[in-house]
């Protein structure tokens, strides 16, 4: 079976679910690339940012027509905030490669984090029901910086912390939180591709991959936010659960191989 088809039904599946639950779907397109080592880590990180950044269009489309309401001076200060997040992200991800110079290091710290993060996410999730009701912009910019920063950072999108950070500080419900989470990933990603392309460039990746990458994730963004429209938001919380569990063992056992 060739890489196309490979990475064609890879994203179809992360994106969908990752729509439905907010997470964008490179936590779970990430982790799977990564075992299946096709490319390499800056290569997978790429891929992986194209089809998040694509899903984020798709699925805000659909959720819009859904008839979902975004409050707009929120979604532009978060949105704000994850575009100089990104950017630093991006920034810090190269530095480490240059400083390592050894991608399976960089790797290896990319899924320490996510695992760890993925955890408290998990806990949270389960065990807590505290909420703020923060309300100032400032502090939309400043959580949007963060997110987009570290998401971008570790290659995923970020969509979990988005989620269960935004139920946290702004007491939004599960699926308020997963159309915010799509919004700040739209501009963190953004954000990426364009310092990419204006550093480095794209002719060190395979652009052909692009035309399976791009209509994979488009798929699993109107499907995601299709399905999204029609779940409840206890079915919402049961899908981003089972798919933080699942994204947690595939890291682990990523780590495990790199290890050993």
């Amino acid at each position: 079976m060739s890489v196309y088809v490979i990475y064609f039904f890879i994203i179809v599946l992360a994106n969908t679910v990752g729509a439905i639950s907010g997470m964008g779907g490179g936590v779970i397109i990430k982790p799977v690339m990564d075992a299946f080592a096709f490319h390499p880590l800056a290569a997978i990180t790429f891929y992986s940012c194209v089809a998040v950044f694509t899903m984020s269009i798709a699925s805000t489309y659909k959720q819009l027509k859904n008839g979902f309401k975004i409050e707009w001076s929120k979604a532009i200060s978060i949105s704000i905030g994850s575009v100089f997040g990104g950017v630093l992200g991006n920034k810090l991800f190269t530095s480490l490669l240059t400083y390592f110079g050894d991608q399976k290091e960089v790797q290896l710290l990319q899924i320490v984090l996510t695992v760890l993060s993925l955890i408290l996410v998990l806990v949270y999730t389960l065990k807590s029901t505290k909420t703020n009701n923060i309300t100032s912009l400032v502090a939309y910019f400043a959580i949007g910086l963060f997110l987009g920063g570290f998401s971008t950072l570790l290659g995923i999108g970020g969509g979990p912390i988005n989620v269960s950070l935004l139920i946290f500080c702004f007491s939004l419900t599960m699926k308020e939180a997963t159309i915010y989470s799509i919004v700040t990933i739209f501009f963190s990603q953004l954000a990426k591709l364009v310092e990419i392309g204006t550093s480095t460039g794209y002719s060190a990746f395979d652009l052909t991959l692009l035309f399976a990458i791009i209509p994979a994730a488009i798929i699993g963004g109107y499907l995601g936010g299709y399905f999204s429209g029609k779940v409840s938001d206890e079915k919402v919380s049961k899908i981003f659960v089972a798919v933080v569990v699942l994204v947690i063992v595939i890291n682990v056992v990523n780590g495990v191989m790199l290890i050993v």
